[in-house]
This record gives structure tokens, C-alpha cells and sequence, in this order.
């Protein structure tokens, strides 16, 4: 079936479909200079204003006793959950007590690889790692990514309760207080 517009008909319907869009475009300018702005002061206000969730999924840590100590047995079951090899175990058998036992010696989390799907702490019997909500995590040499949870001891991220979820959320409200 042949389109059987005029030239003049063709042109009518182009000018129809741009005054469309021009009044679209219009309408979205206007709109913003008579509502009022709200913007999440990120870098700025961060420390009173940012609002991140409990169950966000920032990077994975090590559950510690009160003395400190580890929970992590070496079992590699995390490792082996791990669909992209994110997580690798170190270990070496020792005799304690007359039994052998598994020694870690080193855990080791890829966090510029990590896909944040939580199968490794579905995995682990031993409820020795979880993710925390610590999301400042960017930094300009990838090899920095590269942490050894059973060395380092996580006393949370680099925001005032940010395992708490950071700043009281308010429903219906943009976090926009000043420092």
C-alpha cells in the first residue's frame, strides 16, 4: 500500500510532529523553573544527609569474636559457591592435638571482581563472613581491590553509622540538611 500524501501534506504533518515535541520540551523547561529543586548533597553533606540501606551489598567482611579472632575455618565452601572466582583460600593442615585440622593463611577477596550475589555467605556454615553496606570503595589502582579479610580488621567505612544505615531516612523527603 503506497503512501499517497501530497509534498504539501508531508510538510503539515513534519510541522505538526515537531510543534509536539516543542511544546514536550516546553512544558519540561518551564516546569523546572517554578517547582522547587531537591538535591542529594553527596560529597558535600554526606556525613549528616546520605542514607544508605542495611541490607545494601558493599563489600564483604569477616565476622570477628569479641577477642577479635576470626570465625573462618578454611572450609572453602565460600570459594567454591563463588560463580567468578572472586574469593580465594589459602590453607595448610596442621596436627592440634592429635587431630589435623585445616590452618588458614590467607583469605583473599576480589572486590573490583565480586558480583555482590551473597552466595558465598548462603555458603558458609560457619557464619564467618557477610557483606556490609560500606559502598566507598573506588580507588585509581585495581590491585588496591585486592583485600586479605583474614589480616584486616574492619572497624566500618569511612561514614558515621554506616552499618546503621547512615542518616535517619525521611519518607517523602530529600535528605537535603546542611552540615
Amino acid at each position: 500500500m503506497e503512501n499517497k500524501q501530497t509534498y504539501f501534506g508531508e510538510i503539515g504533518h513534519a510541522l505538526k510532529t515537531l510543534a509536539t515535541g516543542m511544546k514536550i520540551t516546553w512544558e519540561e523547561y518551564f516546569k523546572d523553573f517554578f517547582t522547587n529543586k531537591s538535591t542529594e548533597q553527596y560529597p558535600e553533606n554526606r556525613k549528616t544527609t546520605l542514607h544508605v540501606a542495611k541490607r545494601h551489598r558493599g563489600r564483604l567482611v569477616f565476622k570477628r569474636d569479641e577477642n577479635g579472632a576470626y570465625k573462618c575455618t578454611a572450609c572453602t565452601l565460600c570459594e567454591k559457591a563463588c560463580p567468578n572466582g572472586t574469593i580465594t583460600i589459602k590453607s595448610e593442615m596442621v596436627e592440634v592435638d592429635g587431630k589435623k585440622k585445616r590452618q588458614l593463611i590467607d583469605y583473599q577477596y576480589d572486590l573490583g571482581d565480586c558480583m555482590f550475589c551473597q552466595l558465598c555467605t548462603n555458603a558458609c556454615n560457619f557464619d564467618a563472613i557477610e557483606f556490609t553496606n560500606d559502598f566507598e570503595n573506588a580507588v585509581f589502582d585495581r590491585s588496591h581491590l585486592v583485600l586479605h579479610l583474614d589480616k584486616e580488621i574492619y572497624q566500618g567505612g569511612s561514614l558515621p553509622n554506616i552499618i546503621d544505615g547512615g542518616a535517619p531516612q525521611q519518607i517523602g523527603k530529600f535528605n537535603t540538611k546542611t552540615k
